[in-house]
């Protein structure tokens, strides 16, 4: 049996930003909906013809879901480490603002309060 390699191997390649994560991520939705919409079409079609659907065809639209699938739930997991690192990015710089009004010794205060709030927070 030889194996249909017209759908590529590699993955996508991730968008850079959040709103463009959005706006791929709209786009798939919209693409799997037409594609279910067809397959049901097409069972429609088969079930009043009392007809087969077209394996071939049908084979190559699931693909095309799974692929569609696939690469959706990579790029909503792509927007989860964007904001992930964006939230991060906006605590580093909180941090280095508010470092400047501590010398060194009130700033490891700070951290060990910090420290115990947040095994604190864990254990509640």
């Amino acid at each position: 049996m030889t194996q249909d390699h017209t759908i590529a191997e590699h993955p996508p390649t991730l968008p850079e930003t959040v709103e463009a994560c959005r706006e791929r991520i709209a786009a798939l939705r919209d693409d799997i909906a037409a594609i279910k919409a067809q397959i049901a079409a097409a069972d429609l079609d088969r079930q009043e013809r009392g007809g087969r659907m077209d394996a071939r065809w049908f084979h190559r639209a699931k693909t095309a879901l799974r692929h569609k699938q696939r690469e959706l739930e990579t790029i909503t997991a792509r927007v989860a480490a964007l904001a992930a690192q964006r939230r991060d990015g906006f605590k580093d710089s909180l941090i280095a603002v508010v470092r400047e009004d501590y010398d060194p010794e009130e700033w490891r205060a700070v951290l060990d309060e910090a420290h115990r709030r947040h095994g604190a927070g864990a254990e509640g």
